[in-house]
């Protein structure tokens, strides 16, 4: 298990928000936190800690109005700290370079990829020649409906038929070289992970596989631990002080520190 820490932009600032209320018409969302600080100040104190693979999610769409803001920040961000940081949130072929230029890792990557409600695997294809499949990470974040769990895409709004499965990840795994994961009805809420879904991110290991929502404290910490088999990385948002929470970023990361020595 890692610790990998998320810098999310939205109207142009850092910020904390519940993932399913966000909203394209109008810009809205449910904020839990805004950062007065931008988004190369956090970049900057993930370089300082010396952690990496953490993500930079563009919460605006390209129409938006707050769009070229959001991006500003982003890139920002992005030059602060060379290598160290991923980034998603409307990436296409188009864009991708832009942003590995500008000193992302990874681009992230759901939206394109998903379309129809399907795997478009000819995007998927053209995506990977683009990037190349070592700067790829396929972000698979999902929604529960009918007690199973469905990617979602376009910014959380919208259903795909693609359930999150074991041998959706495997089809999926020869293209990318890590999955994002966001539990969206938790997300931003702090109220407890998705155990169905950690589980089953835990029980397939063949990439590194980053879970993100509910986090709420460090008992949701050891359950993630134990039901991911310590293979699950780990991001947290509204619970972690940075943004306004009640765990310490240090204390974090001395427990993350910890369970690896395990």
């Amino acid at each position: 298990m890692e610790f990998r820490p998320c810098i999310d932009i939205h109207n142009g600032s850092v910020k904390q928000i519940v993932g399913g209320s966000l909203k394209d018409q109008g810009d809205q969302a449910r904020e839990n936190f805004v950062a007065s600080q931008d988004a190369a100040f956090f970049a900057r104190l993930y370089q300082e800690y010396g952690i990496k693979n953490g993500h930079i999610i563009l919460l605006n769409s390209a129409a938006s109005p707050y769009y070229a803001e959001t991006k500003k920040q982003a890139l920002s961000a992005l030059r602060a700290y060379p290598g160290g940081l991923q980034v998603g949130g409307g990436i296409t072929p188009d864009n991708a370079d832009e942003f590995l230029e500008a000193g992302a890792s990874h681009v992230i990557v759901t939206s394109y990829v998903f379309q129809n409600g399907q795997i478009q695997y000819d995007r998927l294809q053209e995506l990977a020649r683009k990037t190349g499949r070592r700067n790829l990470v396929l972000d698979l974040s999902v929604r529960k409906k009918n007690d199973r769990y469905y990617i979602v895409t376009d910014r959380w709004q919208k259903y795909t038929n693609v359930e999150l499965t074991e041998k959706t990840m495997e089809e999926l795994s020869s293209y990318c070289d890590e999955f994002l994961v966001h539990a969206v009805d938790v997300e931003g809420k702090a109220s407890g992970i998705e155990e169905p879904v950690v589980k089953l991110l835990g029980n397939w290991w063949k990439l590194p596989v980053t879970y993100a929502g509910g986090v709420h404290d460090f008992q949701d910490l050891e359950r993630l631990k134990l039901l991911g088999r310590n293979r699950v990385h780990v991001t947290i948002g509204s619970a972690l002080d940075l943004f306004g929470g009640h765990m310490r970023f240090e204390d974090v990361l001395r427990f993350v520190g910890k369970n690896e020595k395990e």
